[in-house]
């Protein structure tokens, strides 16, 4: 399998990454991963190779997202808020509470009560992996 640090054309997947966390309501949080399953691997991306980088670049397209894109709103699977340079945890989960989601006792956010279903409407969802 090729190693990719990046998509082939990162702006292009950052953009289709950013359009989809526009669309995630207040209150309502996805993962890295459920972001990567709406979206068919780039050109050239093999599936696999995308099932096991995809999560990694939907995070990179966090990581320079441009000013009105709720950021904040992608967490890790586990219900996390995932650690990375300049990442300013603390305003993370600030950022979310002044949306009502709030993290438990042990730093999880519960998926099942916060977790967003989804596109809906004329895009379609696939499951990747």
């Amino acid at each position: 399998m090729p190693q990719f640090t990046s998509p082939p054309n990162a702006q292009a997947f950052y953009t289709q990454v950013w359009d989809i966390v526009r669309q995630i309501p207040r209150g309502k949080v996805a993962s890295y991963g459920q972001i990567a399953k709406m979206l068919p691997p780039p050109p050239g991306v093999e599936i696999e190779t995308y099932v096991a980088f995809g999560p990694l670049w939907v995070g990179g397209a966090m990581a320079h997202c441009p000013d009105g894109v709720p950021w904040q709103r992608v967490i890790n699977s586990k219900g996390e808020i995932s650690e990375r340079d300049g990442a300013d945890a603390r305003r993370h989960i600030l950022l979310l509470h002044e949306e009502g989601v709030v993290l438990n006792p042990r730093g999880r956010i519960d998926l099942k009560k916060y977790g967003w279903k989804g596109l809906s409407g004329s895009v379609k969802q696939e499951t990747l992996f």
